[in-house]
């Protein structure tokens, strides 16, 4: 079974976009959802500072824009649903993954996803905060830690990886303090994502949401709540809503495309993340980051290999 995954905020590069570019059509449709963005995102993709990107209010936008534009070059004739067993996004590449699934058109995509990093953006300013992965360590002695000095877990990434999100104070705290066996690293995210810290932006995207038009997912869409496949359009936009201010279960998904049966997993650009983690945590499974336009080839071998093996398998029982 093959799965398309997206990833989330802290994938962008400066000029990541650039070879893309270079494809037909691209620099059209990227201008043409610049201006559903408020952004300029051939410029955030190709020519902007990795300052710049880091701003929340443009990595977001330019992440979900990435990955569509990733996804149609895979899957040009919109064969994707015929070919693709399940999708999965990490945090703001939720949205990529319900767009994938037909869940959001692009447009309503970058929309929502333009007004959340908004939204995130002005949250992340009220207090200082931020976001540190901690690797290694005892479960248990790494919840206790991070609870001793009031952060929470917002990332559960797998594989013994957690990110603590908190104010810069507790998160100064931590790494005077950390857990016994575990290794601290600092994120480049300009708040504590996926905490109380967001309410606001829960807030903000409630309003939006009623505006939006939704569609039950296509393929099978894997939610960050709790790895659970989710067949209803109105209530992926839901979970989209409050995931803003609630932790990312993200090994929950990995173990759900696991049950299901994944075969091979293609990561959309900027990839590389969450195809490093896969490889960890499902053994066996093909991985391939979709990174430029030069990886398109092995993209389609796999998808060739892959595709539409689990809707066959369904028509097989039935």
């Amino acid at each position: 079974m093959l799965v398309i995954v997206a990833p989330g905020q802290g994938a962008q590069s400066p000029g990541f976009l650039s070879p893309w570019l270079e494809l037909d059509g691209v620099a059209d449709r990227l201008r043409g959802w610049s201006e559903v963005a408020g952004l300029d995102l051939v410029h955030a993709g190709t020519e902007a500072s990795a300052e710049e990107i880091r701003d929340t209010a443009v990595a977001q936008p330019l992440l979900v824009a990435a990955g569509l534009v990733t996804a149609r070059e895979l899957f040009p004739n919109e064969d994707l649903v015929k070919l693709v067993g399940a999708v999965a996004g990490h945090s703001v590449g939720e949205i990529t993954a319900a767009a994938a699934a037909g869940v959001l058109s692009a447009q309503d995509a970058l929309t929502f996803v333009s007004e959340r990093g908004r939204a995130m953006a002005e949250a992340a300013a009220v207090t200082e905060t931020g976001m540190i992965a901690v690797l290694g360590g005892e479960p248990d002695v790494v919840a206790a830690k991070l609870a001793e000095h009031g952060l929470t877990a917002a990332n559960n990434n797998g594989g013994g990886q957690i990110v603590a999100a908190g104010t810069l104070v507790q998160l100064e705290a931590l790494r005077a303090d950390p857990p016994v066996g575990a290794k601290l690293v600092a994120l480049k995210v300009a708040g504590a994502f996926h905490t109380e810290h967001m309410a606001p932006g829960v807030e903000r995207l409630a309003k939006l949401a009623p505006t939006l038009t939704v569609a039950d997912p296509q393929v099978r869409y894997v939610s960050n709540k709790d790895g659970e496949v989710v067949d209803s359009g109105a209530e992926v936009l839901k979970r989209l809503v409050s995931q803003v201010s609630t932790p990312v279960r993200w090994d929950l998904c990995v173990e759900t495309l696991g049950r299901l049966g994944a075969t091979a997993v293609i990561e959309l650009s900027p990839a590389g993340t969450l195809t490093g983690l896969l490889k960890r945590n499902l053994k066996g499974v093909a991985t391939l980051a979709l990174k430029t336009p030069a990886d398109l080839d092995k993209a389609r071998e796999l998808i060739a290999e892959h595709g539409g093996q689990d809707r066959q398998d369904q028509e097989d029982q039935a």
